[in-house]
């Protein structure tokens, strides 16, 4: 009698839905038109666009979702003083509503945090649906006694320590401290140096 033998072999690797890096100056343009497409045409006028306006992102804490070549989601970080510490402001987070479902929004939190917490980042501050947030441990109580300049609900200004006692006593308004934006411009063309003899 012949003995049934079960096949062995190694599970098939499948590609991963969707990678997260560092935004390039390519995902521009689309990160603004998913952005639109998810918070609407008056974005540009909320408190906390307001308060990013002309800032750049904290190094290495602009993060894109790509599937298949496009980009299908965008998260970044602001640096603030929140009522006089050092921290970090999340946002905006967006995803495109195809790829909701892959998990591509809490991926962007996890690496954000994890990338600004390996630099030594102390907090992270954001006006967001405290439930979301919840379970990557943000939560009102840490910035209950911040403000932000322009009209916000008070429940939804959340704060995350990455450094314990990071946020203690921190109390007052929350303003922008990162460095200004630059604007890309082309590189002009070098003219060759004349040769000596």
């Amino acid at each position: 009698m012949t003995a049934f033998r079960i096949p062995m072999t190694a599970p098939v690797r499948t590609a991963a839905p969707f990678v997260i890096r560092a935004e390039r100056a390519s995902d521009v343009t689309a990160r603004e038109t998913l952005l639109d497409v998810c918070f609407g045409d008056n974005r540009h006028e909320r408190t906390c666009q307001r308060l990013r306006n002309g800032r750049a992102p904290a190094a290495g804490l602009a993060l894109s979702a790509v599937r298949g070549g496009a980009l299908v989601g965008t998260l970044r970080l602001w640096h603030v003083s929140a009522g006089g510490r050092d921290a970090l402001m999340l946002g905006p987070l967006a995803v495109d509503a195809e790829a909701r479902s892959l998990g591509v929004g809490a991926a962007l939190m996890n690496a954000a945090l994890m990338i600004a917490a390996s630099r030594g980042h102390g907090a992270v501050v954001l006006l967001g649906d405290a439930p979301y947030y919840a379970r990557f441990g943000f939560e009102a109580a840490k910035a209950s006694q911040l403000e932000l300049p322009g009209t916000f609900e008070r429940a939804r200004l959340l704060g995350l320590e990455l450094v314990d006692g990071a946020l203690d006593g921190a109390s007052g308004m929350i303003v922008a401290t990162g460095a200004p934006e630059r604007k890309v411009r082309r590189a002009r063309r070098e003219r060759p140096l004349p040769c000596a003899a």
